[in-house]
């Protein structure tokens, strides 16, 4: 009996250890997405860009938390437009970001139905109200996969070889490159055609955008 009560108290010490331990490593992801998301949070400009540089328009960039209190994910409303058009924007995305175990994080991304009714959601989330994730539309391929860079400075990613399908302009497939820095974020969007010829985006190189 004695024995018995051993082996069932030691494969319940095994049992909890082994509990602890999965939760600490759920503690410690949601402690990670949470400084990815202090960093990409935020309005963002790329003015000084433009004025250095007459190839590149004054993009502004607004990223807003919503759907907070989500145990593992974390959902951004992401906002794009030229500063002359605030009102117009030519980008409205939702990111769902989640990190994995090798630590590296996922951001997928989803559009919405009927976007324009959403502008300025990032300063009045009232405006998002009666919608949630079912409603979205996910860009298959176009997930970015982030890192974090070996002097931990910022977190740099792409998407995944020619995955994300466009049609923009006579594209095919679209390539993202970001790099996510607490100061600013660098972001090279792009179109191909079926050749892999550049039919869009920055050909020089990633618009800059600065914290506002």
């Amino acid at each position: 009996m004695t024995r018995f009560f051993l082996t069932i108290t030691l494969a319940a010490a095994v049992l909890l250890s082994t509990t602890l331990a999965h939760a600490a490593t759920e503690a410690e992801l949601e402690a990670r997405l949470d400084d990815l998301v202090v960093m990409m949070t935020g309005s963002f400009s790329s003015a000084a860009q433009a004025a250095a540089d007459e190839e590149y328009f004054e993009i502004t960039l607004h990223m807003a938390p919503i759907w907070e209190h989500r145990p593992g994910v974390r959902w951004l409303y992401v906002e794009q437009a030229v500063a002359t058009s605030p009102d117009k924007p030519y980008r409205q995305r939702m990111y769902k970001v989640t990190a994995c175990p090798d630590g590296t994080f996922l951001s997928a991304v989803y559009t919405m139905p009927d976007p324009l009714r959403f502008v300025g959601a990032w300063q009045d989330p009232s405006l998002l109200d009666g919608l949630a994730p079912f409603d979205l539309s996910l860009r298959p391929g176009c997930t970015v996969v982030l890192d974090v860079a070996k002097d931990a400075a910022g977190v740099f990613g792409s998407t995944v070889d020619d995955c994300c399908q466009s049609s923009l302009y006579g594209a095919t497939y679209a390539t993202s490159e970001v790099i996510i820095f607490e100061d600013s974020i660098s972001s090279w969007d792009r179109g191909f055609d079926a050749d892999g010829n550049h039919v869009w985006g920055a050909e020089k190189g990633p618009y800059i955008f600065d914290r506002l």
